[in-house]
């Protein structure tokens, strides 16, 4: 099976995250698309992060009705911060019966550079880009390992539903019902 991976803090899931996985799972030539829920972004500071796994069970819950759509928590084992590349390797060597693609937004191909072993990254997994808000051109969107997939541009993010969340304003919309109720029912982010 050729499975595509998400990864992210999910920090809360959002229907930004689920639209982006849904159009992977519904337009590509993958099939299934598999939320990595990662402990610790190594790019990202650990601050108002709720716990891995409060946010596994709201994008389990978010995406329960879509047997396209899987969750897993293979870094909540794995030493951190959790590089890309390591991770792989790991869901690679359990299944190893998948291909696995890496999705990532427009806005992270110019830094991929940057990641671990991001050539090995290219060569044996390549890359599903989905467009985002302000994206910088880079010199790998070229490269027969990077495919380009349409889908909505959204500009929705996570760091907007908790300041909200913080406000006391509404996050009706942004994410799925059943994220907000438990969110709401368990003061996540205030």
């Amino acid at each position: 099976m050729k499975i595509g991976l998400f990864f992210g803090s999910f920090n809360p899931v959002h229907i930004g995250h689920l639209i982006i996985a849904n159009t992977m799972a519904t337009t590509t030539d993958l099939e299934q698309v598999w939320f990595v829920v990662s402990p610790q972004n190594p790019f990202k500071k650990n601050k108002s992060l709720l716990h891995e796994f409060d946010r596994i069970d709201l994008v389990e819950r978010a995406i329960a009705d879509n047997s396209k759509l899987k969750a897993t928590d293979i870094e909540f084992s794995m030493p951190r911060p959790s590089f890309t590349i390591d991770t792989l390797i790991r869901l690679q060597e359990k299944y190893p019966q998948h291909a696995f693609k890496l999705i990532i937004g427009g806005d992270n191909l110019a830094q991929f550079p940057n990641w671990k072993n991001h050539e090995q990254i290219l060569e044996y997994f390549g890359l599903y880009v989905y467009p985002r808000p302000n994206s910088e051109p880079s010199p790998l969107e070229q490269h027969p390992n990077v495919r380009f997939v349409q889908a909505p541009l959204l500009d929705i993010s996570a760091t907007f539903i908790r300041d909200s969340l913080k406000n006391n304003r509404s996050i009706r919309y942004l994410v799925p019902d059943v994220v907000g109720e438990i969110i709401e029912r368990k003061k996540f982010y205030v």
